[in-house]
């Protein structure tokens, strides 16, 4: 398990940009909660650039940023990942990819977006969902004990 992509093993300098805690819970549709799931998230640096062969362009790489993560959800079905607040990326509102999977079996593919970001209603894919659709995948942050951080309940 490696939910912290601030802090890359063997670097002394963390990733630039907000850190953030980043957590929730895993349910069933029926509200149980889904132990030992593995919930994946990845995202680009603060500058905009994925950690990906995919992403030529030529903007430097926060070398501190891991830029991918995972976490195994805990008997009540909590995930909690260091990271920080998405950046813009050029053509899309910030946000960040998330799969779950049970085992093998991918259960669910989506992003998470920031509640109110100006930029939500000029992105395609933050369009097509509807209000409740959005808010279930918005992140909203308070003041935690270690900074800003966000819950975000995921329902397969």
């Amino acid at each position: 398990m490696d939910n912290d992509l601030v802090k890359i093993a063997g670097l002394v300098r963390e990733a630039g940009g907000e850190v953030i805690i980043l957590k929730g819970k895993v349910t069933n549709k029926a509200g149980a909660p889904l132990a030992g799931h593995r919930i994946e998230i990845w995202q680009c640096d603060m500058n905009g650039k994925y950690l990906h062969p995919g992403d030529n362009r030529s903007v430097a790489y926060d070398q501190g940023f891991q830029g991918f993560g995972h976490d195994i959800t805990d008997d009540d079905g909590n995930y909690s990942f260091r990271t920080i607040k998405p950046a813009r990326y050029p053509g899309r509102t910030p946000h960040i990819h998330v799969k779950i999977f049970d085992g093998r079996r991918e259960l669910l593919t989506t992003q998470f977006y920031l509640k109110d970001h100006p930029e939500n209603n000029r992105d395609g894919l933050y369009r097509r969902m509807s209000a409740k659709q959005a808010a279930s995948v918005s992140m909203e942050f308070s003041a935690g004990k270690n900074g800003p951080e966000t819950t975000v309940n995921v329902v397969v």
